[in-house]
Order: structure tokens, then sequence, then C-alpha cells
């Protein structure tokens, strides 16, 4: 059950089967149905989520009652809202599935405990909170800085598995267009191809 989790781990940093034991004892596993909600924006983030299998998707709620879609969490990517887990407080990003999912989940009470318990631990989170944040920086900037033909290329290959598994209000949301004019982006590529 926990072979991609540890193999998402090895990246950076090398367990031994007595610390994955260990660790195994403070996750939890959920399985989600589509449309799911894990987090209300609003409430306090108490949990990071590992994809398993499935999506999840992170949003933000607008008091229009619009919805724009920050990141999407495929098989092997971790979800949160990283400054409510890290520093309890409030949400300012919801979290849902997309599709039926797999996770495995930790607290943030057992997370610290485990950076007392395995201190190199503690190194494998700060690359995630690292790239995480440049990640975020990125997103940013293309969303101010690029056109919506080159935001589709640039979703196109880093999520090549999500076009299809996904809807076009969700994408075209992500991409900060609407979903007619994804349509014909899309179909424009596929002609292209």
């Amino acid at each position: 059950m926990y072979e991609l989790f540890f193999k998402n781990i090895s990246k950076h940093i090398a367990l031994t089967p007595e610390e994955q034991r260990h660790i195994i004892k403070k996750l939890q596993v959920k399985r989600t149905t589509k449309n799911e909600i894990l987090l209300q924006q609003g409430e306090t983030c108490r949990e990071m989520y590992f994809v398993e299998s499935g999506c999840l998707r992170i949003y933000q709620l607008h008091a229009d009652g619009a919805e724009t879609n920050i990141l999407f969490c495929p098989e092997n990517w971790w979800a949160s809202d990283g400054l409510s887990f890290a520093n309890g407080t409030v949400a300012e990003y919801g979290i849902s599935s997309l599709e039926d999912s797999t996770l495995v989940f930790i607290s943030a009470a057992n997370l610290q405990n485990l950076f007392h318990q395995i201190p190199k631990l503690e190194r494998f989170f700060r690359l995630l909170f690292q790239n995480a944040f440049g990640l975020m920086q990125r997103r940013l900037n293309l969303a101010l800085s690029t056109s919506s033909k080159d935001r589709f290329e640039i979703f196109y290959k880093q999520y090549p598995t999500l076009i299809d598994r996904i809807s076009q209000k969700h994408i075209a949301s992500y991409l900060g267009i609407t979903p007619v004019f994804l349509s014909i982006l899309r179909k424009r590529r596929v002609k292209r191809d």
C-alpha cells in the first residue's frame, strides 16, 4: 500500500525499514469519492495528503461563489494548504477530489512527532515545501505574464494525463479562461498533432 509513498520520499532521503514501519504507524489511508471535500476554505488544515491514486484539486472560493483552481494533485503529488497546515491558521484554500482517490495522510501533530523521532524527515518536508513555493511562484508568474494559449501548452506538458481525466470547467478555471475557449485551444492542438 505504501510503495509509491515511500518511493516519493526516497527521492530526497533514505529511510531504513524500521523507520518506514515507524512512519506507517502514524499514517492513515482514506478513500474518497469524486467531488468529496477534504478541506473547506476557512477551516484549519490539519492533514497533509499524498495521492496514491486519483486526483485532488486545491482551489479558492470567491465571495461571488466562483471558484479558481490553484493546483491539481494527481498520483504521486502532495496536497495541503501549506500555511494553514504548518501554522494552524485558517485555510485560504479548499481541497476536494476530482476523481475517486486513495490518499495516504498524516496529521500535523503526528508529523511533528515524527520530526523528533526521525529528524531527516524534516529535510524531506523542507524540500517539499521549497518545491511547492517555487511551483506557486512559477504559477503566479505564468498567470501574470503569459498568454492563455501559452498557459494551455504549459498545462498540457505539466499534466499530460489530466487533460482527458478532469472536466474542462476545472481546467479552464485553472488557466483563467472560459471552457469554450479551452475547447477551441484543445481542438487547435489536436489538429496540430
